[in-house]
């Protein structure tokens, strides 16, 4: 069982658009965010990609984190994730070989499978998407023979490189809700991290079994996950649940197809749900941790020994993003995190 001091804390934002926000001011708010959590010492700042909703600003992370990167020191800023399956990997490559030439040591390169949109979306992404299992291990054979500058016999890498050419190479990750990428990690060494966030069932047996199966790469030589899981945190146990009631209830319109952004707390209507959405938004709260520091940091702590890794990344929706920065500045302090002085940043290229 990870020990609280040796917890590592780290952030997935995803750009929420809330109700009567524009994505510019999400966006920066992502931006404000990542410099806030790097100087309160968080381990790594994810971001999302979604493509075709109004929810979620985050479409191109790549192109985020080379912002982000400008903006922080030391935190470390990764892809949470790039869905390999639109892009190919060649292009997946060069994108973090040059985020990694610009930030060294900071990069990481989280890869998912799924679309992050609906089928017809994916299809204008890429026509030539089959979703399969096969294409997918494919890809991922390609892209990390590309991060390595592997040369293979009668193969395209024995021409073809990816640039820029750098002495340090982006951290994989692969990312899933469900297990089957786990299993990718596990073969080709790479790190794992569980959304429970996403699916709140089996995720502890899926990271037994990436360890399990898991064979040490040149990059990775044991087993490296996390678990990714909803977190609110607020001065008050009133406050967190409702901000929690207000997040699970948005969960619940999206399921029930209605993709309208996150309202404001003074809103939300839990009590008038019939019996079968009270069901249901009581599964949606099993994907969220909140309530008052004490609270968050021994649920967290139970949370990453049952998952038996030493490290959570903290997904955190309000209305108000001041509710959003005062939850992550509450966790860093429950778990005495390292906050570092901001020094003067160099001018953006």
């Amino acid at each position: 069982m990870p020990l609280d001091n040796n917890l590592h804390l780290s952030v997935l934002d995803q750009s929420p658009v809330p109700l009567g926000r524009t994505p510019r001011e999400a966006l920066q708010h992502t931006v404000e965010l990542a410099r806030l959590t790097d100087r309160l010492g968080f381990t790594r700042f994810w971001v999302s990609e979604h493509h075709n909703t109004n929810t979620l600003a985050g479409s191109a992370p790549e192109v985020l984190l080379a912002r982000l990167g400008a903006e922080t020191q030391r935190i470390r800023l990764g892809s949470g994730g790039v869905m390999l399956p639109h892009y190919s990997a060649l292009k997946v490559a060069e994108n973090f070989r040059l985020l990694e030439t610009l930030y060294p040591g900071r990069i990481d390169l989280g890869i998912g499978r799924a679309p992050g949109t609906d089928r017809i979306t994916a299809h204008a992404l890429n026509p030539h998407n089959t979703f399969s299992d096969q294409d997918f291990a494919d890809q991922l054979m390609d892209l990390r023979a590309y991060l390595r500058d592997e040369v293979v016999a009668d193969t395209i890498h024995a021409k073809v490189k990816a640039a820029p050419f750098t002495d340090t190479t982006p951290e994989m990750w692969l990312l899933s809700s469900s297990g089957q990428s786990g299993l990718f990690a596990a073969h080709v060494g790479a790190a794992f991290s569980f959304a429970h966030f996403i699916n709140p069932n089996g995720g502890p047996k899926m990271m037994q079994l990436y360890r399990e199966r898991f064979q040490p790469s040149p990059e990775l030589g044991a087993p490296q996950g996390n678990v990714a899981v909803f977190v609110v945190c607020a001065d008050t146990a009133g406050h967190a649940q409702a901000l929690a009631d207000n997040l699970a209830l948005q969960m619940l319109k999206l399921e029930t197809g209605n993709y309208s952004p996150i309202d404001a707390v003074e809103k939300a209507n839990v009590s008038a749900l019939s019996a079968d959405l009270q069901h249901r938004l009581a599964y949606h709260h099993q994907r969220i941790v909140s309530g008052t520091p004490d609270k968050v940091k021994a649920e967290l702590t139970a949370l990453a020994a049952s998952y038996d890794v030493n490290e959570v990344v903290a997904v955190t929706i309000t209305h108000d993003f001041d509710d959003r920065l005062r939850s992550y500045e509450l966790l860093a302090d429950a778990f005495q995190l390292q906050h570092t002085a901001q020094a003067p940043l160099a001018a953006a290229l």
